[in-house]
């Protein structure tokens, strides 16, 4: 459930006119609701009441201080993938050991970073980031406390762009070569060995592969026990889907009801890294449209073909803005702001101002019949959408807004055209 909702034929994000946000903000605008944000993240969170257990929100799919923080209040811990990200996390009050760090090529610098904050755990993906970490925290003169993110090798059934379990994937370590690699481990005097962790991908709509890859990493850290190397922590990732389409992802409550049966026994705190299943549905991307137009198709090989029309919606969102359509080919439900009632329908193609043919937010979809200054809403676009927008053809980031009630505050100002060139210079002695 979210708190985005259509009364009388104009959008409203909790009690708040959408519209209205827009008169004052301009376009485009991230939008997420606050209560959505609670709810989406207690659910997940509560439905692992029953064992010791730490929710780290994976920083990369919304990376906005103000939510880190909320998302801290609520008692969650941060799964971060960058130096960037650990900085962020620890700006946004999240502390220190609630924060886990994955990701396959950790800097020096940010290794040196990451022990001097204090965090939680490290999720080793290879030897060679072993042994640079012992080498940092022996400079340091402290105990590095790690896991190693282990691979799987299970198909998670998703994009293969946000599949990372499969062997053929550059993430972790192979189960099979892992434990020698504990071993070592243990022997490190720099080096505290705490976990396991495990993450095989990204908007899973099936339970089975969390699954299968969790009794893959059960049998593992038996194993482990038996050589007597003890685990405090499994970390089982993330990856939970949601609906953006036609999908039937699993609720929360029966994935952990899955994950709690499969742990019976264990002793090890749970990780777990939801990222998309909290924010996804909670944010909305806000565009205007600024013009509309047709192109009709000529010497067409078929009678039938010759003559259509292909229609077109120009809005002042772009794929730098909200990249899943054109990276992922994803679907992104969109709606008008405000539907006039009456208003016929038509398939068009909605497609931005950056000079790519794969700037397009959405094709062939049909939609209310919309002109030029209407408002469009990108639906489920608070998962990976701001944090991956970039500033291609030169365009400002937009703004973010959070709504809180009748409230709404912006929580990131939109970028200007000073901002863009911020940190260049031109070398002294060039041609003028």
């Amino acid at each position: 459930m979210n708190h985005f909702v259509s009364k009388n034929g104009e959008l409203f994000c909790e009690q708040v006119a959408v519209a209205g946000i827009a008169r004052e903000v301009g376009t485009p605008f991230y939008l997420y609701s606050k209560a959505t944000l609670i709810r989406h993240f207690q659910a997940f969170d509560s439905a692992f009441a029953g064992i010791d257990h730490l929710t780290c929100f994976a920083v990369k799919a919304c990376s906005n201080i103000a939510i880190l923080n909320l998302f801290a209040g609520l008692g969650g811990g941060a799964d971060i993938v960058s130096g960037g990200e650990l900085y962020r996390a620890l700006a946004a009050g999240v502390d220190p050991q609630r924060i886990i760090y994955s990701g396959v090529g950790k800097t020096e610098q940010e290794l040196h970073y990451a022990l001097e904050a204090g965090i939680l755990l490290f999720n080793v993906e290879s030897a060679q980031e072993l042994a640079r970490l012992q080498e940092v925290a022996a400079d340091k003169g402290v105990k590095a406390p790690v896991s190693f993110r282990v691979n799987p090798d299970v198909d998670p059934q998703t994009h293969a762009y946000i599949s990372t379990g499969l062997a053929k994937n550059k993430f972790g370590i192979p189960i099979d070569e892992a434990f020698d690699l504990y071993v070592q481990a243990t022997g490190m005097e720099n080096i505290e060995v705490k976990g396991v962790s495990c993450h095989i991908g990204s908007q899973l709509t099936l339970i089975s592969p969390f699954i299968e890859s969790l009794r893959k990493v059960k049998t593992f850290v038996e194993r482990l026990a038996a050589k007597g190397i003890g685990i405090d922590f499994i970390d089982l990732g993330g990856g939970v889907g949601i609906t953006y389409d036609e999908e039937q992802p699993p609720h929360p409550r029966d994935y952990a009801a899955a994950i709690m049966k499969e742990l019976q026994g264990f002793t090890a705190t749970l990780i777990l890294e939801p990222g998309r299943v909290i924010v996804g549905n909670a944010g909305i991307l806000v565009t205007e449209v600024q013009y509309t137009k047709s192109n009709r198709r000529t010497g067409m090989k078929s009678d039938q073909d010759a003559g259509l029309v292909k229609k077109f919606v120009v809005v002042d969102a772009a794929m730098n803005d909200l990249a899943r359509p054109s990276l992922y080919g994803a679907y992104h439900a969109i709606v008008p702001v405000v539907e006039e009632k009456g208003a016929g329908r038509e398939v068009v193609d909605i497609v931005g101002p950056i000079c790519e043919t794969g700037d397009f937010l959405a094709r062939d979809r049909e939609l209310p019949r919309v002109e030029q200054g209407d408002l469009l809403a990108v639906m489920s676009a608070g998962a990976y959408g701001f944090s991956m927008s970039s500033n291609y053809n030169s365009r400002p980031r937009v703004a973010e807004v959070l709504v809180d009630g009748s409230h709404y505050a912006i929580i990131r100002r939109r970028e200007t055209f000073e901002s863009l060139i911020e940190g260049e210079t031109i070398p002294s002695g060039a041609e003028e």
